[in-house]
């Protein structure tokens, strides 16, 4: 209330700590007009919470998590996953969610097409279309016997999200960057 803030808002496993808050402001503070507003979980198949990751939590913030870490978190939702995360966080056509569940389902589906699709929408999304194409140069140079080239650029934005060690300039002059 000091701070000019009345609302305060979180995921429903947050309702105790809102509605200990709120209840402290009218206490301390004599005041109505502190509320507390929560919404529902976002759940992966398997009953934990979706946004987790080893080390942290996917940010919504571009300032917080590489295009390229962002994206390969929506690429790697599995497949029980896939198809209800589209539908919730994407702004795809109906249709076309409907279309990748059922090539899903068909024989020759190409692994990982509704993943990429969800990844592209959501980076998109977060990062803007620059962060996407970063994401993607990254996600393609990585790839095992990947012969792409990257930028200075691209290099820094993953340089923290994936493995590496210093080598002397004469070890690396003629190796790719899969090589290394």
């Amino acid at each position: 209330m000091n701070e000019g803030v009345s609302v305060q808002i979180g995921g429903s496993d947050q309702w105790g700590n809102i509605t200990a808050g709120t209840e402290l402001i009218r206490k301390i503070l004599q005041v109505e007009g502190a509320y507390g507003l929560t919404f529902p979980l976002l759940l992966k198949s398997n009953g934990t919470k979706f946004g987790k990751l080893e080390d942290g939590v996917v940010w919504l913030s571009p300032n917080f998590l590489s295009p390229y870490k962002f994206y390969q978190y929506f690429f790697s939702v599995p497949d029980t996953d896939v198809i209800r995360f589209l539908k919730i966080l994407t702004f795809l056509d109906m249709e076309e969610v409907v279309a990748l569940e059922g090539e899903m389902k068909k024989p020759g589906y190409v692994a990982n097409t509704a993943q990429r699709r969800l990844a592209e929408e959501v980076t998109r999304f977060v990062h803007g279309e620059d962060g996407l194409v970063e994401a993607l140069k990254a996600t393609e140079a990585l790839r095992p016997g990947a012969g792409t080239k990257l930028d200075w650029k691209t290099i820094e934005g993953i340089a923290e999200d994936v493995p590496s060690c210093s080598l002397a300039y004469d070890e690396v002059l003629n190796l790719s960057l899969v090589d290394l």
